[in-house]
């Protein structure tokens, strides 16, 4: 064959090939695609920029677009109505005030919000001209209660509301409770109010998608997504354990509600994380559970009441879950127990490991207060207690917690001759006037604190009252609990601010 007939038949097969693909095209039968990378493949329509055609993609990614990614419009629709902008005029601070630190409160600046949220000074007006600041919240009932936090609307001398359909209302401060940093407002109102649906926010999982709506800097209705990174997680006390997520909340969010996809609140969205003033990825908001507890009693008594029962608590680590035979870290661990109080009348120990209350699992040390605290004083709390390797049930009468309880001060040091052991304590025993004078229980005090004692963060001064749940007496008690193992538990006695306190501390062998 000569070379003129090899050209031939190339150039014929090509034009072949050409004129096939012209038709499967015209037809809109595709080409296979390469699925390498996930490129999208396709023809360029003439006169445009954009290319058109087939897209391939992985099967990972089919599955995923097939289970469909959350569509917020719908819900927005649905549930930005009973979202309102609240606005508010505080009295001039003088200034005193600002010498105090009382500068914080000034919302003309559009960081206002953060400032008092994290103690941040903020420019003070010099002129003294009314402060007015701005915020979120939500309509709950019909007959116009909202929600929105409590420094939202706290100082403030005019509280105006505005819903979505330029409805504006003067509302008036029902009640609120800094604790939690949750208030409620009230508006009156002619015909009828758009209200919430309230969730369970004990019902939420890191990974789930949430949506705030609120008025950032003012721009009402603002509507932002994002996920839910922890449901437990305490900031400023043990009254709130805040919600993380990644939602953008700014200044002027504050008050607004946090939506689960099926439109019920679960949060309120209250704090952020910020080293600038505006959002850095993770905002804090306030576990709508909480917040009603707290709203129904400010609605029908103007007050809140806390329920408690007397102990301290400690997180569980690994080394002390190990050491107490616990499966795996979780729960609270009681450090002591008040003496008279209601969890010492129920026979709860310190170190006993506090499971579960009222069929709710203690997760983390964390929720507990919280969930005491929701408890009515009177009512029993059924707890599940992990005590000498296995679960046992208590019941609990649940006192009141006095807003400003205050313990009996001790003072005195330990002095005297010492005896050392291997895990790097050095300790004595107590005099009998020591005893006293420190009102302590224990026989034993750490003089001296080196190698996993002190990695523990154990002390001098710090008295032991026992290890791995044995009551220690005297030196030979000791020296014979630390020989036993290569894991302690010891619970101690330590003046904290002025205070006698029990703590728990695991030592680990190096």
């Amino acid at each position: 064959m000569s070379h003129r007939d090899v050209s031939r038949r190339l150039l014929g097969a090509i034009l072949f090939a050409c004129l096939f693909a012209a038709c499967s095209s015209r037809s809109g039968a595709a080409a296979p695609a390469d699925t390498q990378g996930g490129e999208a493949h396709g023809t360029e329509t003439q006169g445009s920029l954009f290319r058109t055609g087939v897209v391939s993609v992985s099967p990972q990614n089919v599955a995923a677009a097939s289970r469909g990614l959350p569509d917020f419009a719908g819900l927005v629709q649905q549930v930005g109505p009973a979202v309102v902008n609240v606005q508010v005029v505080e009295q001039p601070q003088d200034d005193q005030d600002e010498d105090q630190g009382g500068g914080g409160d000034d919302q003309d600046n559009p960081f206002g919000d953060f400032f008092r949220r994290f103690g941040i000074p903020a420019p003070q007006p010099r002129n003294f001209a009314p402060v007015r600041g701005v915020g979120s919240g939500f309509i709950v009932t019909q007959n116009g209660y909202i929600l929105t936090n409590a420094h939202v609307v706290r100082n403030a001398t005019k509280v105006t509301v505005t819903l979505t359909d330029r409805r504006e209302y003067e509302a008036k401060v029902v009640g609120m409770d800094t604790r939690t940093d949750i208030a409620v407002i009230k508006i009156s109102a002619q015909g009828n109010l758009p209200v919430v649906t309230v969730g369970n926010s004990n019902t939420l999982r890191p990974g789930q998608w949430v949506l705030a709506i609120g008025s950032p800097f003012n721009f009402a209705n603002t509507v932002t997504a994002g996920i839910v990174s922890a449901t437990v997680r305490p900031l400023d006390n043990g009254d709130v354990p805040f919600i993380q997520t990644d939602v953008p909340v700014n200044p002027g969010n504050s008050g607004g509600p946090l939506f689960n996809l099926q439109g019920q609140v679960v949060g309120i969205n209250s704090e952020i994380y910020s080293q600038t003033g505006a959002y850095e990825g993770i905002s804090f908001a306030i576990p709508i559970n909480v917040a009603v507890d707290v709203a129904d009693q400010l609605i029908k008594t103007g007050h809140v009441v806390r329920g408690r029962i007397g102990v301290t608590i400690q997180e569980v680590t690994a080394a002390t879950a190990q050491n107490l035979g616990l499966p795996y870290p979780r729960g609270a661990a009681v450090a002591s127990v008040e003496p008279g109080g209601p969890a010492d009348k129920a026979g709860i120990q310190p170190l006993d490991i506090i499971l579960s209350v009222n069929g709710q699992n203690v997760v983390d040390s964390d929720q507990l207060p919280s969930m005491i605290a929701q408890i009515r004083p009177g009512q029993s709390a059924h707890l599940q207690v992990w005590r000498d390797g296995r679960t046992i049930a208590l019941d609990v009468r649940v006192g009141v917690l006095r807003e400003n309880a205050e313990a009996a001060n001790a003072s005195g040091g330990p002095s005297g001759s010492a005896n050392a052991n291997s895990i790097g304590l050095t300790v004595r025993t107590l005099t009998a006037a020591e005893k006293t004078q420190l009102k302590t229980r224990g026989n034993i005090v750490i003089v001296n604190a080196t190698g996993p004692a002190m990695d523990a963060g154990l002390q001098t001064g710090d008295v032991i009252i026992s290890i791995n749940r044995m009551p220690i007496a005297d030196i030979t008690e000791f020296q014979r609990a630390v020989r036993s193992g290569r894991d302690w538990t010891l619970l101690i006695q330590r003046e904290i601010n002025g205070m006698p306190q029990q703590l728990i501390v695991t030592i680990s062998a190096q």
